[in-house]
């Protein structure tokens, strides 16, 4: 099954670009920018052209070219230009630009281009939490509205992970520094968001400690055997979508039950569906963190 999306509604257009489709229209009537197609019922629909051009404009147009000036550079020369900014400004807001027409392009060169150019001036960390976090909450709301498809989300997030991968892997080549205790990390069940798991693990990595990373959609009873080789051992995870509303405190209970009975074990949890244990009395091995800040500051 094809997932690529072909034709954006001028609604998508809004939410992409950040232009207000009553300024879209203006623009195409009175500069000619953009040239919808019609469908049988009269709706403007545009084409994945028309979209990699507007998020080009949007670029130039944020970067103080007037609209009447963007209308008159021919359309081959708007990309070399586009390309020329972002080597030379790594902005915040250009880079989270950038990085969405790299991602609808479906264009990995873009992609490292405009990271290495931040990499230039900024540390992982500081890329990570300042651009690619906004970057990653703006893809959840493009998804949600059908703006863009499973696989561009895709493909975005697999080289957001390559990066995390290979700077975790440069300090796990290391011998650890801090020996008072293993982290081991994992998704329960039915979880698969792994982003902000991933970068928790560079994070505790960063700081010297040993850590074992599970992965995706772990049985608790997996978890066990850790037991047998570490009496310290910290378990870290992240709730996105999984335990539920329902299920969270049942999954808190079996947890103490399997873990908290011998040896110095303790459960650190993130993500959304912690708020679901707001009011609800936790062992004290069971520590909540509302950001992978307060993860951090923690270690």
């Amino acid at each position: 099954m094809n997932n690529v999306k072909k034709n954006f509604s001028i609604r998508d257009l809004e939410n992409l670009s950040g232009i207000k489709a009553h300024t879209i229209r203006i623009w195409e009537k009175r500069y000619n920018l953009l040239s919808p197609e019609r469908t049988s019922t009269n709706i403007r629909t545009y084409s994945l052209q028309s979209l990699q051009k507007l998020l080009n404009v949007t670029l130039l147009y944020n970067n103080g070219y007037k609209i009447s000036k963007i209308a008159k550079i021919p359309e081959s020369e708007i990309p070399v230009i586009v390309h020329e900014i972002i080597s030379k400004n790594s902005e915040k807001n250009h880079a989270i630009n950038a990085f969405k027409l790299a991602m609808v392009n479906f264009d990995s060169t873009q992609f490292y281009n405009t990271y290495n150019s931040l990499l230039a001036e900024r540390s992982f960390r500081e890329i990570f939490t300042e651009v690619f976090v906004p970057l990653l909450n703006e893809l959840g709301l493009l998804w949600q509205t059908d703006t863009i498809s499973p696989s561009h989300e895709h493909f975005i997030t697999h080289l957001i992970k390559q990066k995390i991968f290979i700077h975790t892997e440069k300090l796990q080549m290391l011998e650890p520094s801090k020996k008072d205790r293993v982290f081991a990390l994992y998704l329960p069940e039915n979880e698969i968001h792994e982003i902000g798991l991933l970068f928790v693990n560079y994070e505790i990595a960063l700081r010297g400690y040993k850590t074992i990373y599970l992965g995706q959609s772990m049985p608790m009873e997996s978890l066990v055997d850790l037991m047998k080789y570490y009496d310290n051992i910290c378990f870290v995870s992240y709730f996105t979508v999984s335990p539920t509303k329902d299920g969270i405190v049942e999954y808190m209970q079996d947890f103490k039950k399997y873990f908290f009975s011998s040896g110095n074990s303790e459960l650190w949890i993130l993500g959304y569906q912690i708020q679901h244990l707001a009011g609800q009395s936790l062992p004290e091995e069971i520590r909540t963190f509302n950001s992978i800040e307060q993860l951090a500051d923690a270690l």
